[in-house]
């Protein structure tokens, strides 16, 4: 297997990701768009092209851990494909003949690069960064200061009603929405691809607290509630609902009301971003019940 003991910053992600389609010949690999830097977006698919289920990470940048998840998961679905072997308690090969998975490791990787290598890495916008935050470790927007997570068009006026009732009215380290929906290319990218690929269903996983959000509005399936519930019950994580400024604006939040298809954040971890790398093994053997029964469901 791969080692996954690596900050997974663009060029140890390329690595990676190279790696892993050198290995598995199998694997679809294309690109959905680049960052507001020039940043590739990659995408990743393997198994069934028709029935598909979509899962994401990176949308913060302090929040890399969720990037390494989604690669080791992928690489260990890969084997089993390939080995007819189980991940966990799951032959997960047999199930990705019926059901396909898409993962986008990482939505925003100017937000990745910052968090981990500073101000530098935001090229001509590294002026911005430097005036709206004095310490990038925790930076969670992208290289413009927009929160892609509250760039979705789903109670985005609302949102924005919330986030400039908090002082949040121009570029920040997190939580500012864009002066409009999709403003960024990143929320572009994904949108873009939501709207031509028919998923079954869409996981958005950030970082901390252990906890599962599963409903927006009043279009949520019942399919949302009852994976929840799966999903809690094998990991342990908690089952949410956010409130105030978490609400709204949020990738999980577009694809519930766009397309009233079940859509879930998952928080990995415990403790305060950015997690220490030293936590992801463990904290990945929990998230993998997780990610396993999201195409086995």
């Amino acid at each position: 297997m791969i080692n996954y003991n690596v900050l997974p910053d663009y060029q140890a992600r390329k690595e990676i990701i190279n790696e892993i389609c050198e290995k598995y010949g199998f694997v679809k690999r294309c690109f959905i768009g680049k960052s507001v830097c020039g940043r590739s977006i990659d995408v990743l698919h393997i198994g069934n092209t028709k029935h598909r289920v979509l899962y994401c990470g990176g949308f913060h940048g302090s929040e890399y851990l969720t990037v390494l998840a989604l690669l080791k998961f992928l690489e260990e679905c890969c084997h089993s494909m390939k080995s007819d072997k189980k991940v966990g308690e799951h032959n997960l090969g047999d199930f990705l003949r019926i059901r396909g998975l898409t993962i986008i490791p990482c939505v925003n990787p100017d937000g990745v690069e910052i968090a981990l290598h500073g101000s530098d890495a935001a090229l001509k916008y590294k002026p911005l960064v430097e005036d709206v935050a004095e310490n990038t470790r925790k930076w969670q927007a992208n290289a413009r200061g927009v929160d892609i997570n509250h760039n979705f068009n789903a109670g985005w006026c609302e949102l924005k009603k919330r986030e400039i009732s908090r002082n949040i009215k121009s570029p920040a380290p997190t939580r500012f929405g864009g002066n409009c929906p999709e403003s960024e290319p990143e929320t572009r990218a994904l949108t873009k691809l939501c709207r031509s690929v028919d998923f079954e269903r869409a996981l958005a996983l950030h970082s901390q607290g252990r906890e599962i959000y599963c409903s927006f509005g009043k279009h949520t399936p019942v399919l949302s509630f009852r994976l929840a519930s799966v999903f809690s019950q094998a990991s342990g994580y908690n089952i949410a609902f956010p409130e105030d400024i978490a609400t709204g604006g949020g990738f999980k939040d577009w694809f519930i009301d766009s397309f009233r298809r079940p859509a879930l954040t998952v928080e990995m971890g415990m403790g305060e971003n950015p997690l220490p790398l030293s936590d992801f093994e463990s904290e990945y053997e929990i998230l993998r019940k997780i990610l396993s029964l999201g195409v086995v469901v």
